[in-house]
């Protein structure tokens, strides 16, 4: 019995040293498919823009004008100036762009928002009349971005220049609407001072007995005289600067009408012969000159005895 009990102690012994030296048994292998997984991308939160800055990008991009096909002639992009406008010009590496302002026209300043990778300069051609000022524009490189400004003794011009790779406007200038609806203008009101006042309008046939009594205004004709058809009544040439007076024809029994008449130069014209016309101006303090005709005879003696 001692014997038995001596060997089953020998044989838990020589198992638990079996036990240790085995090795342990592996953990068990992560899941190939969690291990690939991708890991997980939160969105991006955008950083809200200011409503106001919203408005300025937008206000920018609707008065930028874009260089159009109809616009060039041959190599050079005419715009239409415009008092705000913002004109694009494309520039490139290795190119100088040419804005030429108007004949005339004197430079005052030129101020960039990018000058040091910017080649900023200005030259002038033609002589006298002619002479015209060049601001020539380059890049160093391109993807390049920035604004300038222009002001002369006329006008200021806004312009975004922008570097391409390797297209770039040869040059670029303006026409100027507003400078030629000023000329038409002049030349037409030159025109209508050099005409005669009436067609047609013989001298034999006027007749100036009409009397011109009332306040001192400003604007007091000077005389007035018709032909037997129509009425012309003379103003001093202070009435292109200042308020017209309205016409008033003054009735048997005293009432006043406004009547109808055109206004040539510094005349008034009325399609009618009239005996009494009032001009009335203002309100408060209103001032009236009236214009009164005469017998032909009764003129006569007056300037007679005068």
């Amino acid at each position: 019995m001692i014997l038995t009990a001596v060997a089953l102690a020998l044989c838990v012994t020589s198992a638990a040293a079996q036990n240790a030296g085995a090795p342990l048994p592996a953990a068990p292998a992560a899941d190939k498919q969690s291990a690939s997984k991708p890991p997980v991308r939160h969105p991006l939160v955008r950083k809200r823009v200011s409503p106001a800055v919203a408005r300025v990008a937008n206000a920018n991009r609707a008065a930028t004008q874009q260089p159009t096909a109809q616009a060039f002639v041959n190599a050079v992009q005419v715009y239409p100036f415009s008092d705000g406008t913002i004109y694009q010009v494309y520039t490139a590496p290795g190119a100088v762009t040419d804005i030429a302002l108007q004949p005339g026209e004197n430079l005052v300043a030129v101020a960039a928002g990018d000058t040091v990778r910017w080649v900023i300069g200005d030259t002038t051609s033609g002589a006298g009349a002619d002479k015209r000022k060049h601001i020539l524009v380059k890049p160093f490189a391109s993807g390049l971005a920035t604004n300038i400004i222009i002001t002369t003794d006329r006008r200021s011009y806004h312009l975004q220049l922008t570097a391409t790779s390797r297209t770039a406007m040869a040059a670029l200038s303006w026409i100027y609407p507003a400078d030629q609806l000023i000329a038409l203008r002049r030349a037409a009101e030159q025109a209508a001072a050099a005409a005669p006042i009436s067609e047609g309008l013989a001298v034999d046939n006027l007749h100036f007995n009409y009397t011109v009594s009332g306040d001192r205004a400003a604007w007091r004709p000077l005389r007035a005289f018709d032909d037997g058809r129509q009425t012309f009544i003379e103003f001093p040439a202070s009435l292109a600067v200042g308020d017209a007076p309205p016409l008033f024809i003054v009735g048997p029994t005293g009432e006043a009408e406004l009547v109808n008449y055109r206004v040539r130069g510094r005349y008034y014209i009325v399609d009618r012969i009239f005996d009494v016309a009032e001009l009335r101006l203002g309100t408060k303090k209103q001032q009236i000159v009236r214009i009164t005709r005469v017998a032909e005879g009764r003129q006569a003696r007056k300037g007679k005895r005068a």
